[in-house]
């Protein structure tokens, strides 16, 4: 009797042991290789494509999100760099001084702090890119906030030809009025912290007697010409000279008669530069000033309490008038503690000699532009002062005509 697992062996002599055992191992053999009973394959599935991944879609879709990354950093990067749609800047142009000897690295510290440029890195590889490190030029330039980089590049190379910054000072301005022109020029630097003391000045020199808290009235008002890389400080230490080279040439004699200092006299010019619009009427404006300081009567001049108050243009309420400081002269007699501003050279010499006359009270002309009409008695005066509200009540307003 046989085994019915003989039936799935290849033809043998099934008497023959070694012929059987032959017929085995050749079975096995062939299970081995993946074919079943009768030498046909057996069907094996093979593992897809790309592993465990899920096959050649997904990978597809990874390498493709990989891209549309890359592209977006790229966007990114591009945009960040060259701003296409960014402008030349924010709001009003300010100053700012590049120091001589600046790095690209630090010219785009330096505007990056200021808020003109966003970033620092981006800036010189901007300047690089586009050939311009060598260009940018040290000194006083203009910027706006938020400019793109293109922009600042050009700021700082445009002015390789710019030689001087040139900043008229007008006469009579105070320390406040002129640090706004200051400002305005592009000249950098707080003005109002520099002119409060320099090195090298001292007031006191010219009868101050402590009284200076400030240099008002030593800022001498003219047209200066400085270099691109000046600031502030350049400016004042020229206002200071220009002040020194004019007072040197100033005879005041009379002033010291009536026992008045310079700084007394600077005072006393400063509120003439405010008082007059006719420069033919500052030598009696500034004889004016002497009679009621003789005579003992306040000064009575609101500039003064403008200027305690830093207000030069709206108009003076009843209140304003009632202020309590040193430099109300209707409430106050004398001069003020100091000048209210810086006067010029012509208001000095006024000051310093003024008109042999005495009158001691004036008031606006009627039909003028700023003129004045002088007495010296009290009837007089209040006569003029009639025909100046009855003309001002005819105009509806101010009867001046400037």
């Amino acid at each position: 009797m046989t085994d019915r697992w003989f039936d799935d062996l290849p033809e043998h002599d099934p008497n023959d042991p070694e012929a059987v055992e032959r017929a085995l191992r050749r079975q096995e053999r062939a299970a081995r290789r993946g074919t079943s009973k009768g030498g046909r394959p057996t069907r094996v599935k093979k593992p897809a494509r790309g592993g465990r991944s899920g096959g050649p879609k997904t990978g597809r879709i990874v390498a493709a999100a990989v891209g549309a990354v890359g592209l977006i950093l790229v966007l990114w990067f591009f945009f960040a760099l060259f701003q296409p749609f960014k402008g030349s800047g924010d709001g009003e142009p300010f100053p700012v001084k590049v120091p001589a000897g600046s790095s690209v690295g630090q010219i785009g510290d330096l505007l990056a702090e200021k808020g003109v440029i966003s970033n620092a890195t981006l800036f010189e590889l901007r300047a690089t890119i586009s050939g311009k490190r060598g260009d940018l030029n040290h000194g006083v330039h203009q910027f706006r906030e938020n400019m793109s980089y293109s922009s600042a590049i050009d700021e700082l190379a445009k002015t390789t030809a710019r030689r001087t910054i040139s900043v008229t000072i007008p006469e009579g301005l105070s320390r406040s009025e002129t640090a706004d022109v200051v400002a305005a020029a592009g000249i950098p630097g707080d003005y109002m912290d520099a002119t409060v003391k320099v090195p090298g000045f001292d007031p006191n020199e010219y009868g101050a007697q402590g009284r200076a808290e400030n240099l008002e009235g030593f800022l001498f008002p003219a047209t200066y010409e400085l270099k691109p890389s000046a600031d502030v400080n350049d400016l004042v230490e020229q206002q200071l000279q220009a002040f020194e080279d004019n007072i040197a040439g100033v005879n005041m004699k009379y002033a010291k008669s009536k026992n008045l200092t310079v700084y007394d006299v600077l005072t006393i010019a400063s509120m003439v530069e405010r008082e007059v619009s006719i420069p033919s009427e500052r030598k009696t404006v500034a004889a004016v000033i002497y009679n009621r300081l003789k005579m003992g009567e306040p000064l009575g001049i609101d500039a003064t309490i403008r200027f305690a108050l830093d207000n030069w243009t709206e108009p003076l309420t009843e209140s304003d008038l009632a202020t309590d400081s040193p430099y109300n002269t209707r409430l106050n007699g004398g001069l003020p503690p100091g000048p209210i501003g810086n006067p010029g050279l012509d208001s000095i010499e006024a000051a310093a000699r003024p008109a042999d006359t005495d009158v001691w009270l004036y008031v606006v002309k009627p039909g003028t532009c700023g003129e004045h009409v002088f007495s010296s008695s009290l009837d007089e005066h209040n006569a003029n002062v009639e025909k100046y509200q009855e003309a001002q009540e005819a105009a509806g307003g101010s009867p001046t005509e400037c």
